[in-house]
């Protein structure tokens, strides 16, 4: 799951992607705990990751896939959450294109899981805090050295995200703000893109960052999250980066579309005009 996933779901691994995707739905609503199911997703990911014996049998394609869920269950079974299990057994069935893509699907799944288990609660705005987190972590360099120092141990990273987002983070966002620190991210800031990018489709809203020289007030955020939902055709959120390079002006950006309109960017126009 390094980096955005988005456009290497190919082929056999983006159908069982999909069904495994149904399959949270489905014990989502039957009433199964979403939490629970994404720490049991999560924990799988990490011993698929370190075993590549288990890996391997687990998505051979000359297996057949109840075999396949059987070994889950016996595996797994005494230490998961019922209903995680049987998300675990129906992936373990699954054709993956590469070995690697079962234990990356099952972490995707397992953000998902979280995502609806906060929006269960009625906490998924809170959610936030990844985003808040992120640019905590791109203004301070001695955090974001030390919680990717590979000499640290990622249990110890873990504990310092928890001293740090103790109180401050629902349960859900202040896992996958742990999370973020494991090794399978080139970064705890890639990690965490993955994170918001994921539970913002979840959620079905679109993210916008909007870098500006000052904080914008309620009503102009409002005004500007409005225009832009009519524009796109879905909500759309906010994420407000304040840097006083800016000048003036917003810039924004969502997906690959930018709406530049900082005095930056018209200067930096004019010059290209004058060039050309």
């Amino acid at each position: 799951m390094q980096g955005t996933r988005g456009t290497r779901w190919l082929g056999s691994s983006a159908e069982s992607l999909s069904a495994v995707s149904s399959a949270l739905d489905a014990a989502l609503a039957d009433g199964a705990d979403g939490a629970a199911i994404g720490a049991g997703l999560f924990t799988t990911a990490d011993v698929l990751r370190e075993t590549p014996a288990l890996r391997r049998a687990a998505t051979d394609p000359t297996v057949p896939g109840q075999a396949k869920a059987a070994l889950a269950r016996d595996l797994f079974g005494e230490h998961l959450d019922p209903a995680a299990i049987e998300v675990v057994a129906d992936a373990f069935a699954r054709r993956w294109g590469a070995a690697r893509d079962l234990a990356d699907a099952l972490a995707h799944v397992a953000v998902v899981a979280l995502v609806k288990a906060a929006d269960s609660d009625g906490d998924g705005d809170q959610l936030e805090v990844l985003f808040q987190f992120s640019r905590v972590l791109a203004d301070n360099p001695e955090l974001r050295d030390a919680l990717s120092d590979p000499g640290r141990s990622v249990g110890d990273k873990q504990d310092l995200v928890q001293t740090l987002l103790e109180g401050k983070a629902t349960p859900c966002a202040l896992e996958l703000c742990r999370r973020a620190v494991t090794t399978t991210h080139l970064t705890v800031a890639s990690a965490l893109e993955d994170f918001i990018e994921i539970a913002s489709t979840t959620r079905g809203r679109l993210v916008a960052r909007v870098w500006s020289a000052r904080p914008l007030s309620d009503a102009h955020a409002e005004r500007m999250a409005a225009g832009l939902g009519r524009l796109y055709g879905r909500q759309v959120h906010l994420n407000v980066i304040v840097e006083p390079e800016v000048l003036g002006g917003v810039r924004i950006e969502i997906g690959d579309d930018v709406i530049d309109g900082t005095v930056g960017g018209r200067l930096d126009d004019a010059r290209r005009l004058l060039v050309g």
